[in-house]
């Protein structure tokens, strides 16, 4: 039982840190009071999942455009199990 818990754990961590590869480090600018919206899916008919202040650090997936608008797949840094998509418009490259 103890040695199932430690193979979980272990293949739960390394499935994390292989999710951040090809990621690239970005920062939420301009968004301003307003938030930049954190959704479920690359357009605005999707749900908000929460809004980010400027200064926001994500990584980058890959992104896609929909109706004239480019849309990229993000996590937060300080939380890569929160995903979603958000516009380019409002992402500046990382340090």
């Amino acid at each position: 039982m103890h040695r199932q818990i430690i193979s979980t754990f272990l293949t739960l961590a390394l499935a994390a840190a292989c999710s951040q590869i090809g990621a690239e480090r970005v920062v939420v600018t301009g968004a301003g009071a307003d938030l930049l919206k954190l959704r479920s899916g690359p357009s605005l008919g999707f749900n908000i999942i929460m809004g980010l202040p400027d200064g926001t650090e994500l990584n980058q997936r890959g992104c896609v455009t929909e109706v004239g608008q480019r849309w990229c797949e993000v996590s937060l840094v300080d939380a890569p199990e929160v995903t979603g998509y958000v516009s380019a418009d409002y992402l500046t490259d990382g340090l």
